[in-house]
């Protein structure tokens, strides 16, 4: 069962949404697109799924969609309420930051700066649609921590042949930028979200629990 509390930030309210294991290994705070809000499907899976395994899942409503805007504010101002909303967790276990789309940038940007042993970047917009020259990985790379990377097949903001053999990455047959997949795609819409979720937890329990990281 969810719950959920408001938490002041330098850039307004945000929500935080817990979902919380019983016996938490490691916590795992994720951020949401500049396109949509916590409610995506493949933060609602992520949340619904991994405490049962032990990973308490935390989505942060940025303050610019808690205060009913629809345009997301820029990405310094994504990181500010990013990191004071992380300060007020006080997590006892290993955390992960992880995110989707804008959500994965600001959680590569403030991996190190917050502790994290580790980064989910899910839809990570490699560069703008047709602009491959203008490229982000900097940032990804940046991160300083292990990071898995879950990009769907035709992701138009990255292609996964686009980003580094040395990387991280699991692949959702047919998804674009959402994790759609066509009706006539080898795995369904349930099973990208399968995807999705069994390949965060086994790169979570290999990297951040098999590594015997701890914030104790």
């Amino acid at each position: 069962m969810s719950t959920e509390r408001r938490v002041d930030t330098p850039r307004g309210e945000a929500r935080l949404v817990t979902d919380r294991a019983r016996r938490p290994i490691a916590t795992l705070l994720l951020g949401h697109g500049a396109g949509n809000g916590i409610e995506s499907r493949d933060l609602v899976a992520l949340a619904q799924s991994l405490p049962r395994h032990g990973i308490t899942v935390v989505r942060l409503e940025q303050p610019w969609r808690v205060a009913g805007r629809k345009i997301a504010t820029p990405p310094a101002t994504l990181d500010e309420a990013l990191v004071a909303a992380a300060d007020q967790l006080r997590v006892r276990t290993p955390l992960v930051l992880g995110g989707r789309s804008a959500g994965a940038r600001s959680a590569a940007r403030c991996a190190r700066r917050l502790g994290a042993v580790g980064c989910l970047a899910l839809a990570f917009p490699l560069h703008p649609p047709g602009r491959p020259e203008k490229s982000r990985l900097a940032e990804l790379t940046g991160a300083g921590v292990p990071t898995l990377v879950v990009q769907g097949e035709r992701d138009p903001m990255g292609r996964p042949e686009e980003f580094p053999d040395d990387l991280d990455l699991a692949v959702v047959p047919g998804g674009d930028h959402g994790f759609a997949v066509p009706a006539r795609a080898t795995v369904s819409a349930e099973e990208a979200m399968g995807i999705v979720v069994e390949a965060t937890l086994e790169w979570i329990v290999r990297e951040v629990v098999g590594s015997g990281d701890s914030r104790e």
